[in-house]
This record gives C-alpha cells, structure tokens and sequence, in this order.
C-alpha cells in the first residue's frame, strides 16, 4: 500500500514538472574565461589585408643556407620541398672580372696609324718599287709621303725613307721655327716636284738627278694657317717674306746634302732644291 502511494506521489511531482517546463531551453551562461565567438559584422573588410612583405635579406640568407645544406648532403636535397624552402633560387653572386693576359708581342702604340719609315711623324703609305726608265733610276723601297709633322704636303711625295726623314727633321727643326706664328703658322709645303726619272735640269745628256733615286723634292713655297703662301718666286726679295724664305733655306743645310735657291742658278729661282745626297766635303748649299 505504501509502495502504491509512493509511486502515486512521484508521478503527481513529474506531472507537475512537466506542466511547468519553458517551450525551449534556456541560454547557457558565459563560461568564466572563454573567449566568444567572431562574428563578422558590417565593419569588416571586403577582402583580406596585403600581407607584409618578407625581408629580402632574410630569403637570401635562407636561400644561402638551402643551397650550403644541399651541397653538403645531396641525398636529403632531393627530397620535395618543405614549407620552409623560398620560392625562387637566391641571387647569384656576381663574378669577379677575368683578367686577360697579353702574350709577349710587339708592343702597339697609339697614333702609328698611317706612318712609314717607322717614325709617327711621317704619314704616308709604303709603295712597291720602281723600276728606272733609264739607267741609274729607280727606287727599291719607296714610299709616298703626305705630311710630316702635322704639316700637309700640297700633293704627295714619291722618295725613299732617308729623304722622308731629312724632310721631316727639316720641317721640325727648320721651316717650322723660320715661320713662327706668322699668319698662324705653318701649314703645308708648296711641293712641285719629287720622283722623276730624268737628268739633271732636264739637259740633254746630262748626269742622272737626285730626283730619279727618289732623294729630292723640290719646294716652291709654305702655306700660313691663315692661308697665305710665301711664294719663293715672289716673296725671295720682299723685305719680310724674303726674310722667312731664307731662313728656311738656311736651315735646310745639314739635313740635306745638297740645297738649291734663286741665288744658286736660273734653273732655281721659282722653288728650293733640297737632296740627300752626300759629299766629301759637307752639304752644298746655294
């Protein structure tokens, strides 16, 4: 009987409970600590932030050591790439300069181009020899000179290397300094003749000229920088020009053997005769 009454009891006390149960169950309480959800919300950004840009040192040196580990253990390079492997090989360092070494030639210098007679003073071009018409011309190894010492020569010479020479050492230590700043200088040589196979002041029969060996040239004048010319067949006697043109023609004497003007003869009175050839008693200047 009492088990009954007990059992009554209980379920009056559950019937109760349920008539008084809410609809739904209750929010839980905030756990003490407990860090609440994200909730994205109108304040959010549209898109993710740029993310900051990795120290380029820092990949070098990464890469750096990658590249030490791999060479000392091949096996273990082989093996995929980890998430902590860079993206793209590092920069390689930059290679010293190589050195060149010149073997042992001639030595080349500058501004040669254009010189015979092995002197840079003298331009020109070597030419093949030529062989004499008559008896006692000819040149073996001549050359064609157009300047000497910076100074032009109205058309080019055909002599051989020792004319080439006294002709410039003349020009260099003789007309130049006759000359001086006069009109701005010296500027060419009036050449009228140079190699000619024929005989002396072409006379019949005569012996062969200087200028048939390729030793002689003949100058009829020099040519200022302003573009004024002292002329040997009119400025001989004129009181300034003379003086110049005979200075010239004194300092020709010594670098050439043998030096022709207007008071020399007939055949000499429009250009100065200048030749290598040489004599027992010394240069032979008229």
């Amino acid at each position: 009987m009492r088990l009954i009454l007990g059992m009554v009891a209980v379920l009056g006390l559950a019937g109760q409970a349920l008539a008084d149960a809410p609809d739904r169950s209750p929010v839980p309480l905030k756990r003490p600590g407990a860090v609440a959800p994200i909730v994205a919300t109108g304040s959010a950004p549209e898109r993710s932030q740029h993310p900051q840009r990795r120290p380029r040192r820092a990949v070098e040196a990464a890469g750096v050591t990658a590249v030490a580990n791999a060479a000392a253990n091949p096996v273990a390079s082989s093996a995929s790439p980890t998430a902590s492997a860079i993206a793209a090989s590092p920069r390689p360092t930059k290679r010293p300069a190589v050195r060149t070494h010149r073997t042992a030639t001639t030595p080349v210098r500058a501004g040669r181009r254009g010189s015979v007679c092995g002197v840079n003073e003298i331009k020109g071009q070597v030419i093949a020899a030529i062989p004499g018409k008559l008896p006692g011309c000819g040149v073996s190894n001549p050359v064609r000179v157009t300047s000497v010492s910076g100074v032009t020569l109205s058309q080019p010479a055909v002599i051989d290397c020792p004319t080439a020479k006294a002709l410039n050492t003349w020009v260099k230590t003789g007309v130049q300094p006759a000359v001086g700043r006069l009109g701005g200088g010296l500027s060419g040589l009036k050449i009228v003749a140079h190699y000619s196979c024929r005989t002396r002041n072409n006379q019949p029969g005569g012996r062969i000229s200087e200028h048939g060996k390729g030793h002689a040239v003949d100058v009829a004048g020099v040519t200022l920088q302003n573009g004024v010319t002292l002329s040997v067949l009119n400025g001989w006697r004129d009181p300034v020009q003379g003086k110049v043109l005979k200075a010239i023609h004194k300092s020709a004497c010594g670098p050439f053997g043998t030096v022709l003007g207007p008071n020399a003869d007939r055949y000499h009175q429009d250009h100065l005769h200048v030749d290598t050839a040489r004599y027992r008693s010394g240069s032979y200047c008229r």
